[in-house]
């Protein structure tokens, strides 16, 4: 009886040796191949192709490098930007100081973007030939960064949305362009709203907010 007992606890013992090696194979399996998986490939899941889908507030990637520690914070410089324009031009960010910049991460397929566009566009209407900060800034304009890898797509969403500041760039890399690096972006809409010397001094405005912080820096 005793033999048939012990015989009986070795049993389950493998029983649980046995079933916890399958699931650490399982589970070192499933890792493996996530972590194989290409980037871009990953990123399909969180792209909008339809900007009327339900979205949303944001579109968010991943990303091989620590957006914290890349992120822009309020203070700091504005990095260089230097890309192509639809028209295959280059527009340097530098090139806009002495205005109010807001830099501006969007693309065409982004839902939440294009639907954050209509705030934009008012607010650059409505300030565009502001003075700001007891008139040491003199104008407000929009440099918008896309995130497009169609450049046909991506003009089309500029007409249509009514985006008629001059300042637009693209790398068409989308997620993998070098400047979400440089600025520590990992989801979009985002922006930064940088002063005539090019120091950020708010970011991530959306709605109403960009507005308020307009008009504050008007009566400056």
């Amino acid at each position: 009886m005793f033999a048939t007992l012990e015989i009986t606890n070795m049993n389950k013992s493998k029983l649980v040796i046995f079933s916890v090696a399958i699931i650490a194979l399982i589970t070192i399996s499933v890792s493996g191949k996530y972590l194989k998986t290409n980037s871009s490939e990953s990123l399909k899941l969180l792209t909008i192709d339809n900007p009327a889908d339900t979205a949303p507030s944001i579109v968010k990637a991943q990303f091989n490098y620590n957006a914290s520690v890349n992120a822009v914070t309020i203070g700091s410089k504005a990095p260089e930007i230097i890309l192509k324009t639809p028209k295959d031009s280059i527009i340097r960010l530098s090139s806009l100081k002495g205005k109010l910049v807001l830099i501006d991460f969007w693309a065409s397929w982004c839902g939440p973007c294009r639907k954050e566009n209509p705030t934009v566009v008012a607010a650059y209407k409505k300030y565009k030939s502001s003075t700001f900060e007891n008139g040491k800034t003199k104008g407000f304009t929009v440099f918008s960064i896309s995130l497009d890898k169609d450049k046909l797509s991506w003009t089309n969403a500029i007409n249509k949305d009514g985006l008629e500041w001059t300042y637009h760039v693209s790398d068409l890399k989308v997620w993998k362009s070098e400047i979400l690096t440089k600025y520590g972006v990992s989801l979009i809409p985002a922006n930064f709203l940088i002063d005539k010397d090019g120091i950020v001094i708010a970011k991530d405005l959306r709605g109403a907010e960009l507005d308020a912080k307009l008009a504050s820096l008007t009566q400056k």
